[in-house]
């Protein structure tokens, strides 16, 4: 797997000399620019650059094979020894890809976030960026030992529903884009789902003001969450038990004349009940 800003170093690799190389070119291209030939700083850089590279793609063989000691060992080395290069950056990114695929999802952002707050000119900063995102999507979790999605704390889903938001707006044309997407619609559809289950258990004390107050600020707050029709047909359930039968009505209309499928039915037969003949579509 290629990781980004890695596609130019696909060829041409070479092996690392070390800093005894680095020393005899220094010398090599001081006795040459003696003859008339290439400048000596012309030279160094050249062998920097080189050096530089070949440090990086053999990090980048314990990267990829996984050896991650070693890996972040060598990557860190590259940072240190050849600061001045753009190996050193993509080294510190690395290093951060590193925690990300061993699952340390927290040291990770923090590795990508200290990448954006020093290189914030630099071409991979939107993708540490959505490896922000993704870490922090990832870092929701699932696993058969907990309770429900619904009936946990949201606060590391609202997390990452910030950070893809965020991401979406930043970057509508990113490469990213739908994996992105894909993410922010589970999340915003899981922060729907928790404020409906918490509406369920209003109803249950009959708090009935403070279950309408959720289920608004599941509709309001996450829209695009095609939870709309079914957090609506309970809005419309609970004004009738509060004998709100106008706008119990109004919120039945909406859902059977916008909202086609199995709520809009469900819609049209409270409207029935009602004695209430659907109404066209506003749209």
């Amino acid at each position: 797997m290629l990781y980004h800003g890695e596609l130019v170093l696909a060829f041409g690799a070479m092996p690392l000399l070390g800093r005894q190389r680095m020393a005899l070119a220094l010398l090599g291209a001081a006795l040459s620019a003696c003859d008339g030939q290439k400048p000596a700083a012309d030279v160094a850089s050249i062998s920097y650059t080189e050096d530089s590279r070949s440090a990086y793609l053999e990090a980048m063989e314990a990267f990829k094979a996984q050896t991650w000691e070693d890996a972040r060992t060598k990557l860190q080395e590259v940072r240190r020894i050849f600061s001045y290069s753009r190996y050193a950056r993509l080294a510190e990114l690395r290093l951060a890809d590193a925690e990300f695929e061993q699952g340390k999802y927290p040291d990770a952002v923090s590795g990508y976030r200290a990448f954006i707050r020093s290189h914030r000119s630099d071409e991979n900063v939107e993708y540490a960026r959505y490896r922000i995102a993704k870490a922090s999507y990832l870092e929701v979790g699932d696993t058969a030992l907990l309770p429900p999605a619904e009936e946990r704390d949201q606060g590391n889903t609202e997390d990452a529903h910030r950070e893809l938001l965020a991401f979406a707006e930043r970057y509508p044309d990113s490469s990213y884009r739908v994996d992105a997407r894909y993410m922010l619609a589970m999340t915003t559809q899981r922060l729907v789902r928790h404020e409906l289950f918490v509406a369920h258990y209003y109803l249950k004390e009959d708090n009935f003001p403070a279950a309408i107050a959720r289920i608004d600020r599941a509709v309001l707050k996450f829209p695009g969450s095609g939870l709309e029709a079914e957090a609506l047909v309970l809005k419309g359930e609970t004004l009738l038990k509060t004998h709100a039968r106008l706008e119990a009505e109004a919120v039945f209309q909406r859902v059977a004349s916008n909202y086609p499928g199995p709520f809009a039915l469900v819609a049209k037969r409270f409207l029935a009940a009602m004695g209430a003949a659907v109404k066209p579509s506003d749209g």
